[in-house]
């Protein structure tokens, strides 16, 4: 029996605030590796940043604006349901469904320092990690622990039209 697999794409952080580059590595991920959705899994706070400028009900009603019309984006807020803001934690949810292949997405950015991300080669083992490239990150990601010791069969590096644009950036404005 061979049972068709949902490629799901998640696209984990705080959003703070969202803005086009978020849209821009979901419409690219749709496109190049056919995934059915997008989840936005919004986290209440990155344990690698100091704390969100703006509530976490804010970031959510804002990512949900902002992709009203996007039929294949899904905002979710999920730590209260898995009680754990970890990514392997969510990971593990959606891989419980073994119709669901996961694609984990991220910024070059994040590559940089995913081997400090709690049971990071556990992420990798469970599903796909597609790298998009970030304006100005791409030689300190590909030189990254991370990279240099991932499974390549399970680890993509995506270059693409970026978004010179970044949360923290906006923050600033």
């Amino acid at each position: 029996m061979n049972l068709k697999k949902n490629k799901i794409g998640i696209l984990g952080g705080s959003f703070d605030p969202a803005h086009k580059g978020h849209l821009a590595i979901s419409k690219e991920a749709v496109k190049k590796l056919k995934l059915k959705k997008i989840i936005w899994a919004i986290t209440k706070k990155n344990p690698f940043k100091k704390k969100s400028s703006l509530n976490l009900l804010a970031r959510i009603q804002y990512c949900k604006k902002i992709t009203k019309k996007i039929s294949y984006v899904e905002v979710k807020f999920l730590e209260d349901k898995i009680k754990s803001n970890k990514t392997i934690n969510l990971i593990n949810f959606f891989t419980k469904d073994k119709r669901n292949e996961i694609y984990f997405l991220m910024g070059a950015d994040n590559l940089i320092n995913f081997h400090k991300w709690h049971k990071w080669k556990s992420i990798s083992q469970k599903c796909r990690v597609i790298v998009f490239d970030r304006h100005g990150y791409k030689k300190r990601s590909l030189n990254s622990p991370s990279f240099k010791r991932l499974n390549k069969k399970n680890l993509r590096f995506i270059e693409f039209n970026k978004v010179n644009i970044s949360s923290s950036q906006l923050r600033k404005i």
